[in-house]
């Protein structure tokens, strides 16, 4: 990794030294379509950070990108980092009360968007906002919005850079240092309060590089982008880290289902993923536990765990080809994978790890590395590297207290909150997670679960919930739940999935289909009840007619239940 104060600590750098590398190999294009060179990715990017200069945005400015994954989306991100201004990256599924929340504050005076996120600054009134570039090129809507088409706006860019090259009027940028801004990124939390969270170049980069040593992948490998670029896991690990390496980002578009995933992957044939434990664990419930249910054969072989290997390795095999054959590795962080997951992972050979992290620590804290045998099942394996993280006040019995990280990737503090920053980090740099973990023999640290969460019983025990939500999702019919404290006692809420009730009471009437769910729960209580401790049974299952509302890493926003 290059040393601090550094040059190379810049995203632009990355860029500057990709083009100088890879220039004629691919970059960046949706899956299963044509991708722009490294040459012309960057060729793009200056054009466009030539044109928004002369616009007037200047080093410091803060402009937006509201719009799900595309080229386009790189290309304005870097074009604005280029000039030293500030990108600020919006989730597509932010409510529109909230968008136009961001863009007041950022006080923004260009957008980037796309055309399905549009109609959210409608009713926008922002005084700043000079430009509104829709993405994609859509005009449905410029009768009620004036915006510009980002190809004419590149079209534009382009001709007037070559018109100031054969000149000789060549622009030259703001210099822009690795502890210059270079995001400022909304969470969108479990615990409510949406923060604005700075990062530096050096904030995201380092992570990057760490990333980019424990990687084994060859420039022109495939990296498949799955997750939105708004979130640093996404950005850091799947944008800027292929950039490091000279691969190709090949953008799956929105969100998509085993069978469209399993066609773009048969065309990419990716090396590399990230994803988040629900895309694997929908795969899991919905791939490979019907092949062994279906099959006396195999489901007899599982009950040994000789013969569970062998199944798995065999599942695994199948596993890896539904995902194009030649995938080497898939991280998954965002948040917690189902243990009975990850042991059908690990036994099955399947190349996967395991990440942990925040974004304000841009994003990962730990995971790996790569192939350390060592990392145990349940574990996010050991502090990245250039990372460190500790306990604080553990547990004398468990172990178990807050994780604090530290390392050149944690954030600048939160905009316009002094307070929350201080409260956040403290004054030795160490960021204060919120997170309650403990490290095992090895050196891994298991996440415990969100300090907030925890449920202190009547007696005075503490209770994690997330680790009996797990047991419960583990079932085929349960596709996500919450536990709640009510009264002293513990109830899960759970949200069916209606598709296998559908087809295990096909014929039967209301009642008896209301019937067949209340057996289940009823079954799912006394079954997970024998599994747990005294004070984490639970005193009822309350079906849930509607899925949670989630977070971009698919957590489910708790504080929104709690007191229901």
């Amino acid at each position: 990794m290059p040393e601090s104060n550094d040059v190379r600590m810049t995203l632009n750098y990355i860029l500057d030294n990709s083009v100088e590398r890879y220039g004629e190999l691919p970059a960046i294009g949706m899956a299963a379509d044509g991708a722009l060179t490294y040459r012309e990715f960057y060729d793009n990017i200056i054009a466009l950070a030539h044109h928004l200069t002369k616009e007037g945005v200047k080093k410091g400015d803060r402009v937006a990108i509201l719009s799900e994954n595309s080229p386009q989306w790189g290309m304005a991100y870097f074009a604005i980092i280029r000039i030293g201004a500030i990108a600020v990256p919006i989730l597509p599924d932010l409510p529109e009360a909230d968008v136009h929340h961001i863009l007041n504050e950022m006080e923004v005076p260009v957008l980037f968007v796309s055309d399905r996120q549009i109609e959210k600054i409608y009713e926008l009134n922002q005084k700043s906002l000079r430009r509104i570039i829709t993405l994609d090129d859509l005009g449905a809507t410029q009768d009620v919005v004036d915006v510009t088409f980002f190809s004419k706006y590149l079209e534009d860019a382009v001709v007037a850079q070559k018109a100031a090259d054969e000149k000789g009027e060549g622009m030259s940028f703001a210099d822009v240092t690795e502890d210059d801004l270079a995001s400022i990124l909304y969470t969108s939390g479990t615990s409510g309060y949406s923060k604005a969270v700075m990062l530096s170049h050096k904030n995201l980069t380092a992570n990057a590089y760490s990333a980019a040593t424990m990687l084994g992948v060859e420039s022109g490998s495939v990296f498949l982008s799955v997750l939105p670029m708004s979130h640093t896991y996404e950005f850091t690990l799947g944008f800027i880290t292929p950039l490091i390496k000279g691969c190709k980002v090949a953008y799956a578009g929105k969100t998509p289902t085993p069978a469209i995933l399993e066609k773009l992957c048969r065309h990419e044939k990716p090396r590399v993923m990230f994803a988040v434990p629900l895309i694997m664990e929908k795969i899991y419930k919905k791939r490979v536990l019907p092949q062994i249910e279906k099959s006396r054969l195999l489901s007899l072989l599982c009950r040994f765990s000789f013969g569970r290997k062998f199944v798995y390795k065999k599942i695994g095999a199948k596993l890896i080809a539904f995902f194009g054959g030649n995938l080497e590795l898939m991280g998954i962080g965002g948040a917690a994978l189902n243990p009975e997951v990850e042991n059908f992972l690990r036994e099955a050979e399947f190349p996967y790890i395991i990440g942990y992290g925040l974004t304000e620590s841009a994003p990962i804290l730990a995971g790996g590395p790569v192939g350390d045998k060592t990392i145990t099942v349940g574990s996010t394996g050991k502090p990245f590297p250039g990372v460190e993280v500790k306990i604080v006040n553990p547990d004398p019995g468990s172990g178990v207290g807050e994780i604090y990280g530290r390392g050149p990737n944690v954030m600048q503090g939160y905009y316009g909150d002094p307070d929350a920053s201080a409260e956040a980090l403290t004054e030795d740099g160490w960021l204060i997670t919120g997170d309650l973990g403990s490290f095992d023999d090895a050196g891994n640290l298991h996440i415990r679960g969100r300090s907030k969460n925890v449920i202190v019983m009547a007696n005075g025990e503490n209770v994690y919930p997330e680790p009996i939500e797990h047991k419960i999702n583990s079932y085929f019919w349960v596709v996500e739940s919450l536990v709640v404290e009510n009264n002293g006692k513990l109830d899960a809420w759970v949200y069916p999935d209606y598709e296998v009730i559908d087809e295990m009471t096909e014929g039967q009437s209301r009642v008896e289909r209301r019937e067949y769910i209340d057996k289940l729960c009823a079954t799912l209580r006394k079954e997970v009840n024998a599994q747990v401790s005294t004070a984490s049974r639970l005193m009822r299952i309350v079906e849930r007619r509607e899925p949670f509302i989630k977070t971009a890493t698919h957590k489910i926003k708790r504080y929104l239940y709690n007191g229901d």
